[in-house]
């Protein structure tokens, strides 16, 4: 019943994110402009509702389905390793250690030749990279005889994303006109450059991590009784930990480098799935992929209405909706700031 439900809100996400916009196109001509470059029968649409279709709001609903896909699922695999309900990707320093690089790249790339590959496999290759390290620093000074804490882990995600923040507010600073364009992208979160190059190039490595999850879902379930009781049951916990976080990082990065830094996303949506299906993250981690998609892409639709035909960050939209969220979270979960 509940994968019934989310598959509508994704249709109906879909069908919004096709149809609406500063120029609306009937439903019928959406259906048209699509069926075209498939050679089914259909009544040729108008040029112009063809282009706006498929060329600049099909791979943009694409992009943001997959990157909301990945970011909810990175989310709810987060939240099972850390045992911890408020663990998210944007939370503890991965989506802006990943920025970081990515933004390093933009603004150093065309002067520094130091990459022998095209940017558009440098940008997620380098994002991935920035998450990794940020993962591995964030564990490093959360762990204490090899346990994460929570609070702990709060504070280092919190250093991170300051630090990180800097980092990017200096390469701002030095980056020319060119680049800027490119960074007022990243600092909100959009997917406004989406196109079928930036989608191919980073779909790949986004489906990767969106398949690879669920693989780890019985897995997840047994950590559940703690890592002690997980270990009996004859799972390698580290192992577990390094292959999820892995994963994880892998999402973020390439979906920070399409998309720039979306936050709450990793927060919100395991929560409400977990409400609807239950602890069992055979349900959670297939379900709140659809559910993230869908949601960034009702999001992304509504950014493009707000303030139409100019078009408000994504990224905005979300942490006004996640920061309400996560206050809610923190006083039913205060019990977990002992720690700090």
């Amino acid at each position: 019943m509940v994968y019934a439900g989310l598959s509508v809100a994704l249709a109906l996400a879909c069908v919004l994110a096709l149809c609406l916009g500063s120029y609306a196109i009937p439903v019928k001509a959406v259906l048209a402009s699509l069926a075209q470059p498939l050679g089914w029968p259909a009544a040729p649409p108008e040029r112009m509702q063809a282009i706006a279709v498929v060329d600049l709001r099909l791979p943009r609903l694409l992009l943001g389905l997959l990157v909301g896909a990945a970011l909810a699922e990175a989310g709810a695999a987060m939240q099972a390793v850390f045992r911890n309900p408020l663990a998210d990707p944007g939370l503890v320093g991965v989506s802006s250690g990943a920025a970081l690089a990515a933004v390093a790249v933009i603004v150093l790339g065309e002067t520094a030749h130091w990459s022998l590959l095209p940017m558009r496999w440098t940008l997620p290759l380098a994002s991935f990279a920035g998450g990794a390290l940020t993962t591995l620093l964030v564990l490093r000074l959360a762990s204490l005889d090899g346990v994460a804490r929570t609070g702990t882990l709060l504070l280092a995600g919190l250093a991170i994303n300051a630090v990180a923040g800097a980092g990017i507010g200096f390469l701002t600073q030095i980056a020319d006109a060119g680049a800027l364009r490119s960074l007022s992208f990243w600092m909100f979160g959009s997917l406004g450059k989406a196109g079928w190059s930036e989608l191919l190039a980073g779909a790949p490595f986004l489906l990767l991590a969106l398949l690879a999850l669920p693989r780890e879902a019985g897995a997840l379930n047994a950590l559940l009784l703690g890592e002690a009781e997980a270990g009996h049951l004859g799972i390698d916990v580290e192992r577990l930990k390094l292959r999820v976080l892995l994963l994880v990082v892998l999402a973020v990065g390439t979906s920070v480098a399409l998309a720039g830094v979306i936050g709450f996303i990793g927060l919100i949506v395991p929560h409400l799935v977990r409400m609807a299906c239950g602890p069992d993250h055979r349900l959670i981690l297939p379900a709140s992929a659809l559910l993230g998609g869908a949601l960034l892409s009702l999001a992304d639709t509504a950014a493009r209405l707000v303030l139409a035909p100019a078009e408000l960050p994504v990224g905005v939209l979300t942490a006004l909706i996640g920061g309400p969220f996560f206050l809610a979270l923190l006083l039913r979960y205060r019990h977990l700031s002992e720690a700090l």
